[in-house]
């Protein structure tokens, strides 16, 4: 411990070196056994006994309160200081700036209180006139603060629905621990990711760490809408086109909407394996397929299909290159059209006419 810190004198005030850092230096305790079975020494007496120079490691064991001036025995002698004693010694300035420290505390949350009342008022006349029930938040800071705010106080259940394939591991690093804290103390959690999401280590992993908490995940190939609600009362939405933002809504109606659409995808879903085998890869990778028809059959770009069903642009047109070749189309446009034409019904066959011999 630094001489600073302890109000130590003379060679106790040096700082740094290993008593510094909490640690004796072997000199350090050979001198320590040397001294404690004597009244009183001076550093020529212990480097004759020791055989190497001791006065380092007196001021080592001087700044560590474990040595003190001997009683009327000069300055240059020193006496050994019993361990506990010493700590006494060293803790009472930090015991000091503890206590100082919890009545600062004390007096900010005093001051802070006083204004619960405003703040009570405030916020009960804000509900009453119905102002900020929808507030936008473009932040990203601000985001993930309020965020950790509401996931603090939720009590009952969070939900979650999450598009776009795998979530970026400073993202799972980020809310994993909040996350197993919300479920240890009892909350309900339940999220919805895509399909893709799967294939991606860090998420499984993250799902793996939370099911085991009790959480429930399961997936889902489209249709998601980026959300979360707390506890049924509030809800934040991603905003279209403004990365990092979030619609906070605590209108009751749009919350009640925000819940339905989550329990309708949470119907369709299917539950995320920590392990994927072959045939439910198989499964997954038609669903996609099936999800990709659909959607270039609408007519939407490439990039625009990837965004939605959470993969990679690349992986996409991969996707969309084995689909043309099956239907034997040449361009997308021509894709597009021959699996969003109806199928041609088989031809109508012909009676024959009566006393013919086919219809005999």
């Amino acid at each position: 411990m630094p001489a600073e810190e302890t109000g130590a004198t003379g060679p106790a005030g040096a700082a740094g070196g290993p008593a510094a850092a909490g640690e004796l230096s072997p000199a350090a305790r050979r001198l320590y056994a040397y001294a404690v079975e004597r009244h009183a020494f001076d550093a020529a007496e212990a480097t004759g006994a020791l055989g190497v120079r001791a006065a380092a490691a007196i001021t080592e064991l001087a700044a560590a309160h474990l040595l003190q001036r001997a009683p009327g025995g000069g300055p240059e002698r020193w006496s050994a200081v019993a361990p506990r004693a010493a700590a006494a010694r060293a803790l009472a300035p930090l015991a000091l700036l503890v206590r100082e420290t919890h009545d600062e505390m004390d007096r900010l949350r005093g001051r802070l209180e006083t204004l619960v009342p405003a703040y009570e008022a405030g916020t009960a006349h804000r509900d009453l006139s119905g102002s900020g029930r929808l507030e936008l938040v473009t932040d990203l800071g601000a985001v993930r603060g309020l965020i950790a705010e509401l996931a603090a106080s939720c009590e009952r259940e969070l939900l979650t629905s999450q598009p776009g394939g795998g979530r970026p591991l400073e993202t799972l690093e980020e809310s994993i621990g909040r996350d197993e804290s919300l479920l240890t103390r009892g909350v309900r959690m339940r999220t919805i990711y895509q399909h893709t999401a799967r294939y991606s280590r860090p998420t499984a992993a993250y799902v793996e760490r939370v099911t085991a908490l009790g959480a429930q995940v399961r997936t889902l190939g489209d249709g998601l809408m980026r959300m979360l609600v707390f506890d049924g009362q509030t809800g934040l939405m991603a905003v279209p086109d403004r990365s990092g933002a979030a619609l906070v809504v605590r209108e009751p109606s749009v919350v009640h909407f925000m819940t339905s659409a989550f329990e309708r995808s949470w119907l369709g879903a299917e539950p995320f394996p920590t392990s994927v085998s072959p045939d439910a890869a198989r499964s997954i990778s038609d669903e996609l397929r099936q999800t990709i028809v659909r959607l270039l059959s609408e007519g939407l770009e490439d990039k625009v299909i990837a965004r939605r069903l959470g993969m990679s642009e690349r992986t996409c047109q991969r996707h969309i290159a084995e689909i043309m070749r099956a239907v034997g189309a040449k361009s997308r446009f021509q894709a597009g059209y021959l699996l969003s034409a109806p199928p041609t019904p088989p031809p109508t066959p012909t009676p024959a006419p009566a006393g013919s011999p086919e219809s005999a």
